[in-house]
C-alpha cells in the first residue's frame, strides 16, 4: 500500500517589468544588472528560476509611476522610484521562449480593461506557452492610474471588488465557451470544429455586457491559473471565490499562522476545498556562505533605501500627498476611511498603537520602500531553510521570493537554498508535468466548474 507523497513547497519569484524589483533600492545595488529594458535581462532570470525548479515567476504591475508626492513625477524619475513600468505580457513571452516548464504570471487590472480583452489575451498567452500562464487579478487603487485612463479617481474599495466579481464571471464564462473536444480539423470533410461545442456567453450584468463566443480554444491546462492578493475582509472573500493561489503579506510568523487559518476557513466557507488553493507569503531572502556574510549583505541592501522611496510609495498606495501635511499631524477618522489600501492602513494602526497615525507613523511602521517591509530570512542556507520549514509547517504552502538585487537574489536561492530544501524532502527534484497546473498540483478545471463552486 503506497503512502501519500510528502507535501512539497512552492517557490514563486516576484518580478516587476521596471527599473527595480519591488524593493526600490535594488537598482542601486552594485551587483544589480542595469539592462532591464532588454529581453536578455528577463530571460536570464527565467533560466535561473527554471534551473531551480520554481513554480513560476509573476509580474506585479501598476498603470502609473508614483507621482502623488508633491503632485509631481520629478522626484520619482530622479531617484528611480519605479519610474519605468513596461507592460509585463510581452516580457512574459520573451521569458517563455527561454524556458519550457517555468510558470509565468502577469498582473492585469479589472478596473481599466475589458473582460473580453483580458480573456482573449490570457487564453492566447496560455496557448503560446503550452499551458504555463497565470493571471494575477488586481483591482486598481491609485488615482494616478485613474487619470491615465481618463478618470478622475478610482472606485471605492468595496465597489472595486463588486465590479471585479462580475469581471471574473465574464472572463471565466468566455474561457468556457469552447469545450475541450470542440476542435476536429477534418480537412477531407471540411469539418473544422463542432458548433454544438462552442457557445455564446450572452452576459448582461450591472457593469458589463459581453456576447461571445471567445475566438480562442482552451489550452492544455484548461484555463490560466488565477492569483490574487486580497487580505481585507472584502478582498479575502474575493480571493476565496476565485484564486488558485493567494499571494499573502504576513508581517511575522505568528500573524501569518492566524491569517493562513483564516484564509483556509474562508475557502471552506466559499464551498471550495482549502487544500486545492495554495497560500504563499512574500519574503525576502539574503543567504551567505556564513551567517556573518549574510548579515553583511543584508546591511548593504538596507543602506540602499532612501527617504523618497518610502514617501513616494506610500502616497501612491494611499492616494494622499504627504508633502502637504505636517509630519506629526494625525490623520482624522474620515481621512483614514478614505485611503485606498485598507490592509496597510490597519497594519500601521496596529504596529504604531495609534488609532490616528501620522505621516511619521506610516513611514516608520509600514516599512514601505525599505528592507523592513515584511519578513526577511537572513543567514546560511541551513538557517534560511530552517525558517522556511517552520513557516511551511503551519503558516503557508510556499513562498513568493522578493529579489533585493537582480539576478543575484535568485541565483543565491537556487544555488544554496534549493539544494538544502531538496535534501530535507521539502522541495521537488524535477517538474511533475508540463503545465503550471501540473506544477502546482491543480486539476484541470472542467468548463463551468467555477459556477458550481460559486
Amino acid at each position: 500500500m503506497s503512502s501519500n507523497p510528502p507535501r512539497q513547497m512552492s517557490l514563486i519569484a516576484f518580478l516587476q517589468a521596471q527599473n527595480c524589483t519591488n524593493y526600490v533600492g535594488s537598482w542601486r545595488h552594485p551587483a544589480s544588472t542595469s539592462d532591464f529594458m532588454s529581453p536578455e535581462y528577463y530571460q536570464r532570470i527565467a533560466r535561473t528560476l527554471e534551473d531551480g525548479l520554481f513554480d513560476m515567476a509573476f509580474f506585479d504591475d501598476r498603470l502609473a509611476m508614483p507621482d502623488i508626492y508633491g503632485n509631481d513625477h520629478r522626484e520619482t524619475v530622479a531617484h528611480g522610484v519605479r519610474a519605468v513600468k513596461m507592460d509585463p505580457t510581452p516580457i512574459l513571452m520573451a521569458m517563455a521562449s527561454a524556458t519550457s516548464r517555468l510558470g509565468l504570471g502577469a498582473t492585469y487590472s479589472t478596473t481599466y480593461y475589458e473582460p473580453f480583452h483580458v480573456a482573449r489575451l490570457f487564453a492566447t498567452l496560455d496557448l503560446m506557452t503550452k499551458g504555463r500562464v497565470a493571471w494575477n487579478v488586481v483591482t486598481s487603487l491609485n488615482d494616478s492610474e485613474a487619470e491615465n485612463f481618463g478618470r478622475e479617481e478610482h472606485l471605492e474599495h468595496d465597489l472595486r471588488y463588486d465590479r471585479a466579481d462580475e469581471f471574473m464571471e465574464v472572463v471565466m464564462g468566455h474561457w468556457d465557451t469552447w469545450e475541450d473536444d470542440a476542435l476536429i480539423i477534418d480537412k477531407e470533410n471540411d469539418h473544422f470544429a463542432d458548433p454544438d461545442k462552442v457557445h455564446r456567453l450572452d452576459h448582461k450584468g450591472r457593469y458589463f455586457n459581453s456576447r461571445g463566443p471567445l475566438p480562442v480554444p482552451r489550452s492544455s491546462q484548461g484555463s490560466p491559473v488565477l492569483l490574487q492578493a486580497g487580505q481585507s475582509g472584502r478582498g479575502m472573500a474575493f480571493a476565496s471565490r476565485w484564486a488558485d493561489l493567494v499571494f499573502a503579506a504576513y508581517p511575522n510568523f505568528d500573524t501569518g499562522r492566524k491569517l493562513y487559518a483564516q484564509l483556509k476557513a474562508a475557502l471552506a466557507e466559499a464551498g471550495r476545498d482549502p487544500g486545492s488553493v495554495k497560500i504563499a507569503p512574500a519574503v525576502k531572502v539574503v543567504v551567505g556562505e556564513t551567517e556573518a556574510q549574510a548579515k553583511d549583505r543584508f546591511e548593504l541592501i538596507a543602506s540602499l533605501a532612501k527617504p523618497i522611496d518610502s514617501l513616494a510609495l506610500l502616497c501612491e498606495v494611499l492616494n494622499v500627498d504627504f508633502s502637504t501635511r505636517p509630519y506629526e499631524e494625525p490623520f482624522t477618522d474620515e481621512e483614514l476611511a478614505s485611503v485606498s489600501w485598507h490592509s496597510l492602513r490597519d497594519r500601521v494602526i496596529q504596529k504604531s498603537g495609534k488609532r490616528n497615525p501620522s505621516v511619521r507613523d506610516f513611514v516608520e511602521h509600514s516599512g514601505r520602500g525599505t528592507i523592513n517591509e515584511g519578513p526577511a530570512f537572513v543567514g546560511t542556507a541551513r538557517q534560511v531553510a530552517d525558517e522556511m520549514e517552520a513557516w511551511f509547517g503551519g503558516a503557508c504552502d510556499g513562498f513568493v521570493i522578493q529579489a533585493l538585487s537582480t539576478p543575484g537574489t535568485y541565483e543565491d536561492v537556487v544555488r544554496m537554498v534549493v539544494p538544502e530544501l531538496q535534501r530535507r524532502g521539502l522541495y521537488r527534484k524535477s517538474y511533475p508535468g508540463t503545465t503550471l497546473r501540473d506544477t502546482l498540483g491543480l486539476a484541470k478545471p472542467a468548463p463551468g466548474a467555477w459556477r458550481r463552486s460559486a
